[in-house]
């Protein structure tokens, strides 16, 4: 038992540090919608992500546009109860020669569950994601702190802040936007039925990462459910080189735990 949790530390430990200082965009551990969330992943279980983002309309020029396909496999690291921790790796193809010749992207996450650190304490999860593979274009480096608490009725809401690449995370004027809130209200409606959940998500900041998200998953079993979302991003021009407001996406992600 303590050979198998020397070994448990060292892998973590090695993950934890190969991330924070490489150079390693959209690689994202548990999420609501769009923004990162306090859920973990349980110890050993592998979780499959398959995310496509469609664009509503078609542009200006009358055609639809590459769509957005992340694919990737998170896995719990941490077999405590109270102190959790996650690390996976994506595949994110955006139909674009430049950023589809670097498509591999990492994150990580550690934190506690609700009532972990005391009685009535909330969830908190600090972490990073958006870890691309090419210096000054795919890695956005984004780090962010997040709390969470279940209130009666209402549902849970959570909030925080992260900060990334400043030399990447820009506005449509070139000037520096790296840093925003990170705010969302989720809640499984029972009174309807256990399968649906209900979630609305912010992420600020004029960069291509700012976006409102609304949507809701359905559970077909207890490891495969499907969210169905609507996305609206804060800065169109930074997002599709375009104010048109007919580049917001359609969003499907279908979840799978083994």
């Amino acid at each position: 038992m303590k050979l198998k949790f020397k070994k448990i530390q060292l892998f973590t430990s090695f993950f934890l540090i190969f991330v924070l200082v490489s150079n390693l965009a959209s690689g994202t551990g548990s999420t609501q919608i769009w923004i990162p969330s306090t859920d973990f992943q349980k110890f050993k279980t592998l979780h499959l992500g398959i995310d496509n983002y469609i664009r509503v309309k078609n542009q200006e020029d009358g055609t639809r546009g590459a769509g957005v396909y992340d694919l990737g496999l998170t896995m719990g690291i941490l077999p405590w109860e109270k102190f959790q921790a996650e690390a996976g790796i994506d595949y994110l193809g955006m139909g674009d020669g430049i950023y589809d010749k670097n498509p591999i992207y990492f994150n990580f996450k550690f934190g506690t569950p609700e009532g972990g650190l005391f009685k009535g304490a909330p969830s908190i999860a600090f972490g990073g994601q958006n870890f691309g593979t090419k210096s000054n274009l795919t890695n956005y480096n984004v780090m962010y702190g997040l709390l969470a608490k279940t209130i009666p009725v209402l549902g849970r809401l959570s909030a925080g802040y992260y900060v990334g690449n400043s030399k990447i995370l820009l506005d449509e004027k070139g000037e520096k936007a790296n840093s925003g809130i990170l705010l969302s209200l989720d809640r499984p409606m029972t009174e309807i039925s256990d399968k649906l959940w209900f979630a609305v998500d912010y992420q600020g900041g004029k960069n291509y990462l700012g976006a409102l998200n609304v949507g809701f998953s359905w559970a077909f079993s207890s490891k495969v459910s499907v969210i169905f979302a609507y996305d609206i991003y804060n800065n169109h021009h930074v997002a599709y080189n375009t104010k048109d407001l007919s580049m917001n996406t359609f969003t499907t992600q279908i979840d799978i735990n083994f």
